[in-house]
């Protein structure tokens, strides 16, 4: 069984950090490409970010600059650190891989950033 579980969100003013984590099993994450989607409230999701096996990262552009996205393979758990925090970046933050050819998604972290 694959599973992704997110952790971190919560309540923040704008300017502010949070860093949300994905915490993985049922994957080689060491192989995985992984990427972090947003939705906001009545919205599609997004794509927020990816980072490859190789440590490579590729960002929306509206989150350059703000965002990182990092990975600890010995603890396969992905995350991402988010600064500069504005209200538009409230939204429930969800973990994605594609394993084996198919898609799997966290249950979601939801932050939200106050003006």
């Amino acid at each position: 069984q694959v599973y992704l579980v997110e952790s971190g969100g919560g309540l923040v003013q704008a300017g502010g950090s949070l860093r949300l984590s994905c915490r993985t099993s049922g994957i080689n994450f060491k192989i995985a490409r992984m990427a972090w989607f947003r939705q906001a409230p009545g919205k599609q999701r997004d794509f927020v970010g990816l980072i490859n096996n190789d440590g490579s990262t590729n960002y929306t552009d509206s989150v350059k600059g703000r965002f990182t996205i990092s990975r600890d393979n010995a603890r396969a758990t992905l995350y991402l650190q988010m600064n500069a925090l504005k209200p538009e970046d409230t939204a429930d933050y969800y973990c994605h891989t594609t394993w084996r050819s198919l898609n799997y998604w966290g249950r979601g972290a939801q932050v939200t950033v106050s003006a």
